[in-house]
Order: structure tokens, then C-alpha cells, then sequence
């Protein structure tokens, strides 16, 4: 029956976890993407795709980004060619949401949770940002094999990422009792 109680506990708490931060989320998105008179993304997407932009043309790529003018979301162009688009699923934040929430759910030390919460959501949002960067220089040089670049190998690296994180907390820092 204890069994039961630690996982009826942690359903608990990664759902309330996940919940209140999908809320608060969603109320940023609603405050501040713009649909009507024009279009715009929210300052995070912004963000990601100005910081992808610049790790691109730092590495020698010649990438601008672009405002979509009938939708929410960021053109990225290379070579003024358009490879694909930032939406507000490719800004990490989703994913992170769902990472913050499976850490707070399997318990450790206040200062180990705060301290894996705040380095594992850097890294994967500065991994997210390679991610993009690579994905569009593969579908410039590559445009026959998008579909299974942007359905399959990408979205199996972050996700990866964030399961081998889990797993991290898991076997080292979580306390829960075995």
C-alpha cells in the first residue's frame, strides 16, 4: 500500500506541477503574441530565434530571421532561401515545463532540485538553439529528408536529452526511497 501512496504522490504532484505551469504559460502566450492587426511572436520565440540567427552567422552561414506576416511564428532563411519556421513549440519552453515538473515530482534536496531545475532548463534551451541551428543548415543542404528531420531525428535529440537529464536526477539526486 505504501507503494501506492508514493506513486499516487508523485502523479499528484507532477500534474499539479505540470498544470500550473502550462496555466501560467499559456496566460504569457495570451499576453503576448499578437494575432490581430499584424503578427508576433512572444518575446521568448523572439529570443531563441535572434540567438539561433546569431550562432549561425557566427559560424560562418549567412541567416536572417523574419516575422511570418499571416501567422505566429519566425521565418528562418538561409542564403535568403526559407528552410522553416520557429512556432511556439520550438522555443523549449514546453519541453522545459515538462522537465521542471518531473524534478519537483521526484524529490531531493531543496538546493539540488533548485540547482538541477535552473541547469538543466539552460541546457536544454541552449541546446534547443543548436538544435534549430543545425536542423535548418541540414534542411538547406538537404531539403529531400525535412520530414524525417524535423519529425524524427530532432525531436528524438531533445527529448533524449531531457530523459537522460531525468535519469541523471534520478540515480543522483533524487531521495525517494528504493
Amino acid at each position: 500500500m505504501q507503494s501506492n501512496k508514493s506513486v499516487i504522490y508523485f502523479l499528484i504532484k507532477f500534474f499539479g506541477v505540470y498544470a500550473l505551469l502550462f496555466v501560467l504559460y499559456a496566460w504569457y502566450l495570451n499576453e503576448n503574441q499578437v494575432k490581430k492587426p499584424y503578427f508576433a511572436c512572444a518575446p521568448i520565440t523572439k529570443n531563441v530565434a535572434n540567438q539561433t540567427e546569431n550562432l549561425l552567422n557566427f559560424v560562418g552561414y549567412h541567416v536572417s530571421m523574419e516575422q511570418h506576416t499571416k501567422e505566429v511564428s519566425i521565418n528562418i532563411l538561409v542564403n535568403n532561401k526559407l528552410v522553416a519556421r520557429i512556432i511556439e513549440g520550438c522555443n523549449s519552453v514546453s519541453i522545459i515545463i515538462l522537465y521542471i515538473a518531473f524534478i519537483i515530482a521526484f524529490k531531493g534536496s531543496f538546493k539540488n532540485t533548485i540547482l538541477f531545475i535552473i541547469g538543466g532548463s539552460l541546457l536544454i534551451y541552449y541546446f534547443n538553439i543548436v538544435r534549430i541551428a543545425i536542423i535548418s543548415i541540414a534542411i538547406y543542404k538537404y531539403p529531400e529528408y525535412e520530414k524525417t528531420l524535423h519529425e524524427i531525428i530532432f525531436p528524438l535529440l531533445i527529448y533524449g536529452l531531457t530523459f537522460l537529464l531525468w535519469f541523471i536526477w534520478v540515480k543522483k539526486f533524487a531521495s525517494f526511497k528504493r
